[in-house]
């Protein structure tokens, strides 16, 4: 029996992709895909799309029923940086939306739950090369914040009654199909698109600012593999540290000279260098790859080509 999927946040950077390729391994008709304003874009092109607010709990109650919907996944989030400028909103949403869908797993309505967490839950306490899955975390920013406190509660759902909730800590994600979305790990997608219109791009982060990333394209194989694992594979109901490559941004930039050898970038760090501070350089995510068999594809190297070959 094929799952029937509603993916709530279905138009943002991770979203977009999930929702095309969920649809690819389980039918067009068994993939829902939801946001908040309908455009004019693949996902909502491609097969059915309902218009919801993540915040009202009876819509996504009408939709689990009408579309007999059995796993969410929960994609709508302010991140990082944008949260910051709005940070009641922030924890509104990134909250309450996680709490709808909880209880409706909890009342039985639904069997299975993806919801994201992020690197963002650990803070300057944190140690910061090869971040172990339990660690000190202090967040500092308000993203941060919500998804701590949104991976404790996934954990006690499922302590208390039961709910398949299933949760990965990404790193900072890399696409070419979306532009960037307002998270400090953004400058890895702006830059590609800046050396190929501009050949220079302005960074807002410092020079030496290693940050743990991810290209689009394994962070959404892993999203699909843990909701395929089997609930005794899943050990961790908080959320599971997920790795790929760290680099800096004089790497990335050294990586797309080899392709665009006139491309040069300088460096203006704004109000996102102290947020990228406070997150770890690289993350030990040997809890994913033991338990449900994770494994990335992609670097530094092999992303890059990948990038300006589909961009350029």
């Amino acid at each position: 029996m094929n799952p029937k999927i509603l993916i709530i946040g279905a138009c943002g950077q991770i979203g977009t992709e999930l929702t095309l390729k969920l649809r690819k391994i389980y039918g067009t008709e068994n993939v829902i895909a939801s946001d908040i304003r309908k455009l004019n874009t693949d996902v909502v092109n491609s097969g059915p799309f309902e218009v919801i607010n993540a915040l009202d709990f009876n819509q996504i109650e009408h939709l689990v029923e009408v579309h007999h919907i059995t796993d969410i996944y929960l994609m709508a989030a302010l991140l990082s940086a944008t949260a910051e400028k709005n940070p009641a909103f922030a924890w509104d949403l990134n909250m309450n939306s996680l709490f709808h869908v909880l209880n409706l797993a909890k009342a039985k309505k639904i069997q299975k739950i993806f919801w994201p967490s992020s690197i963002a839950v650990f803070g300057p306490t944190t140690p910061k090369e090869n971040t172990p899955q339990y660690t000190i975390m202090e967040p500092s920013t308000v993203y941060g914040i919500s998804k701590q406190a949104g991976e404790r509660w996934c954990e006690y759902y499922h302590n208390i009654y039961g709910v398949d909730v299933r949760s990965i800590r990404y790193p900072g994600l890399i696409s070419w199909s979306t532009p960037p979305g307002g998270g400090t790990t953004d400058y890895a997608v702006d830059i590609f698109h800046k050396a190929i219109a501009d050949k220079k791009y302005e960074c807002f982060l410092s020079s030496e600012t290693k940050m743990p990333m991810m290209y689009m394209d394994d962070a959404i194989d892993a999203t699909i593999n843990i909701m395929k694992a089997p609930v005794e594979e899943i050990k961790i109901h908080s959320s599971y540290n997920l790795a790929a490559m760290s680099f800096t941004p004089t790497e990335i930039a050294a990586e797309i000279k080899k392709h665009i050898p006139e491309f040069e970038i300088t460096y203006n760090p704004d109000f996102r260098q102290k947020i990228a501070d406070s997150w770890p350089a690289s993350i030990d995510d040997s809890d994913a790859r033991k338990d449900w068999n994770w494994n990335h594809k992609f670097d530094l190297e092999s992303m890059t080509k990948d990038m300006l070959e589909h961009l350029g």
